[in-house]
């Protein structure tokens, strides 16, 4: 298998087998939402901030199925400004994509200046999907490691804050959760064939998923591992893994007015 040879991969790769699944857990509602209510306020000051520097971010989802990506993204973005983020959910190819590189269809989607990109599954999809669904060749996604190290790296040396989640749920609450889509009627069209089929595959994925870890967390991009069997705990921590990725080196006060908008004001309102 293909390694990076000059990416600095983090020194202590993340790994299932350092999540503490049980104790992961937020079990009273006002407790949970008076966090999240914080945590709303703090990230849209945060956006603010990035938004009058020109600053850009791209924020990756990853999980298995029903791990609650798409809960996360919604209590993540639910009190941001519209204006200033965009959610690119990603399916399979078409066939204008697929006859060009797989990363083509996510450097299209790259943000603007001031702007944020999160992306509900994404380029990693080439060792993950395609890699265990045989949609990629060996030396395609083996190759692929390099590759989206060096995507990485080109966007976190143009000035691009690029954070990656993968939410991690059992076996078991996946279980759980694709009974409770079949028996919820609004929640049916949730659940496919080829979820279950994946599902299937659990042992692969798996292997697969922590060749990614090992091998594409890099210090400038590292990937959050979050623990996602308990809804309220895996949102609160997507919530301050964010907070906390955005903050690292940013100045956070608000712009100063600009002395001509002051006079402009004061000439037709009196005083400020």
């Amino acid at each position: 298998m293909q390694t990076p040879s000059d990416i600095l991969l983090v020194d202590n790769p993340v790994a299932f087998s350092n999540l503490d699944m049980d104790s992961a857990v937020i079990s009273d509602r006002a407790t949970y939402e008076k966090k999240l209510k914080k945590l709303k306020k703090r990230l849209l000051a945060v956006q603010q901030a990035y938004y009058h520097q020109d600053k850009r971010v791209v924020i990756v989802f990853e999980g298995w199925d029903a791990s609650g990506k798409g809960g996360a993204i919604r209590q993540l973005t639910e009190k941001l400004d519209p204006r200033g983020f965009q959610v690119h959910p990603i399916a399979a190819p078409d066939a204008d994509e697929q006859g060009r590189h797989y990363l083509y269809r996510f450097q299209t989607k790259l943000p603007k200046p001031g702007r944020i990109a999160i992306f509900d599954r994404s380029y990693y999809g080439r060792v993950l999907v395609e890699r265990v669904e045989g949609f990629a060749s060996d030396w395609q996604w083996q190759r692929a490691y390099q590759e989206l190290n060096e995507f990485e790296r080109q966007l976190t040396d143009d000035g691009v804050r690029v954070i990656k989640i993968f939410l991690h749920i059992s076996k078991e609450e996946q279980g759980r959760r694709f009974i409770e889509r079949l028996e919820n009627p609004l929640k049916r069209w949730k659940l496919t064939s080829e979820d279950i089929r994946n599902r299937q595959k659990w042992s692969e994925y798996e292997i697969a998923a922590s060749d990614m870890f090992r091998l594409t967390s890099t210090t400038t991009a590292p990937w959050h591992l979050i623990a996602g069997d308990h809804k309220w705990y895996a949102r609160i921590q997507v919530m301050k893994t964010v907070i906390k990725a955005l903050e690292e080196g940013v100045d956070l006060s608000p712009p100063e007015l600009h002395p001509e908008l002051v006079a402009e004001a004061m000439k037709e309102f009196g005083s400020l």
